[in-house]
């Protein structure tokens, strides 16, 4: 079984495990998996095995950099780093070499990890399947005919093909979680701000968020504690029996694809046997949400990539130049109605948090779909069919619009992965994150046997 950070960490200190030879595993699942999934842009072998034989020396001088000295990790093809080409998955930015390092990956460095590669993604982060790029579609680790998710498609990959033990992605309407949820992994969005973006190919800055793509929960807090440059402490899990979480309803709850709701409400039904409390509760005007959403995010990106698009535009690929071209037509009164109304949403998603601890709602209402479609019929009892762009951000670009953290974890299932989403306060990630632990322990070794005893669904 692949490593986490975790285990990495305790191998590494253990005298177990070298960071050469951690390296080497990763590199040799690139090797079996990249034709197949296509998850990486740039595999950085020999700079890798450099990194690491200074790590491993290190160790042996006694200096420990952390959990993450000497430990494999990815970064999704928009983090710049110094003499690199950032691609974005796009012909655009062929001549764009970086002469400096984002901070995160300042931060990555002094932590001690190795930077393997960097990963493919939707083009410009604009799109949620991870097709629409320079380099060719990201396939799913288990159907190569299915989406891995976007835009951080390849990072999902990565991390749960053992391609590098964590990744580094970036969440603008859910493409941090919607490729997690899609592939079977942990992904975070922390709060708004928390981890610092410079360095970063913008989509849009009121909405972009810099976060985790792990195996596990303890995972994604060790390196969100790296990220945001606070000390990483061990994590320590809330107490289930004390936990009150808030199902959302209406415009959360239909349509969703039949499969996903029975592995929701399975794992539902196993936090209630394991002692969490449960609500109802619904965000009003969360049907609102595209609409602001789109009147945010296309005018900045449009913004940012004015001069491309007069002097490049044959670059692009054709779904996203049509999309960014489409900003342009978002006129400034639009726009600031978008970003008053964040506020009104902000609100509701803070009442529909009071007196809870976190909300749940599936992190997509599908699972993974075919690569090619445009459309999806989502229930087939009630004929629902959605366009899949809208489907897949249906449940988590609401909270890149009122800058709350969010979680996506595995529901373990017999079949393609379903995520869960844990959405917190604004400005305390690190309690979602001991939420999140909680209740890993009893999602992720869910079993397709069908309810629970005893437990009654709300």
């Amino acid at each position: 079984m692949s490593h986490t950070i975790a285990s990495a960490a305790a191998d590494l200190r253990q005298g177990r495990l070298t960071s050469v030879a951690l390296v080497e595993a990763s590199l040799d699942a690139i090797d079996r998996h990249q034709e197949r999934t296509n998850a990486f842009i740039t595999i950085d072998a020999d700079g890798a095995l450099s990194a690491a034989r200074l790590a491993d020396h290190e160790r042996g001088q006694g200096l420990d950099r952390g959990p993450l000295h000497g430990v494999p990790i990815s970064l999704k093809d928009l983090i710049d780093v110094r003499g690199q080409m950032t691609t974005a998955a796009s012909r655009v930015l062929d001549d764009r070499l970086v002469a400096a390092d984002a901070t995160v990956v300042t931060r990555l460095r002094q932590a001690g990890a190795v930077v393997i590669g960097r990963t493919n993604l939707h083009e410009f982060a604009l799109g949620t399947t991870s097709e629409d790029s320079a380099f060719g579609a990201v396939h799913h680790p288990m159907d190569p005919t299915r989406s891995a998710g976007g835009s951080s498609g390849g990072s999902a990959v990565a991390v749960a093909l053992g391609m590098g033990v964590a990744s580094v992605g970036t969440d603008t309407g859910g493409s941090i979680r919607i490729p997690a949820a899609a592939c079977g992994v942990v992904g975070l969005k922390p709060s708004s701000g928390e981890v610092p973006a410079d360095g970063v190919v913008p989509l849009s800055t009121s909405l972009d968020h810099v976060g985790p793509i792990t195996r596990t929960v303890e995972d994604a807090a060790i390196l969100y504690g790296v990220l945001t440059g606070t000390a990483v402490t061990p994590l320590r899990a809330a107490a289930l029996g004390e936990l009150r979480l808030c199902w959302l309803a209406g415009y959360f709850d239909a349509p969703i694809e039949p499969a996903v709701r029975q592995a929701f409400e399975e794992a539902q039904l196993r936090l209630q046997s394991a002692g969490v409390d449960f609500e109802i509760g619904e965000i009003p005007d969360a049907i609102r949400t595209s609409e602001v959403y789109v009147d945010i995010v296309l005018p900045e990106a449009a913004r940012w990539h004015a001069a491309y698009l007069e002097t490049r535009p044959d670059r692009y690929t054709p779904a996203v130049r049509a999309r960014l071209e489409s900003g342009r037509q978002i006129s400034v009164a639009r726009y600031e109605a978008a970003i008053a109304a964040r506020v009104d949403l902000a609100a509701a998603v803070d009442a529909a948090l009071d007196g809870v601890d976190a909300l749940i709602l599936p992190t997509l209402p599908i699972v993974a779909p075919p690569l090619g479609v445009p459309e999806i019929e989502v229930d087939p009892s009630t004929h629902a069919v959605l366009p899949v762009r809208t489907a897949m951000l249906k449940h988590t670009q609401l909270f890149n619009i009122t800058k709350h953290p969010a979680i996506s974890l595995p529901i373990a299932t017999a079949g393609l992965p379903v995520g869960l989403q844990l959405v917190g306060r604004i400005g305390q990630t690190p309690r979602l994150l001991a939420i999140a632990a909680a209740c890993e322990k009893i999602v992720s070794t869910l079993s397709a046997q069908g309810p629970t005893p005893g437990a009654k669904t709300l």
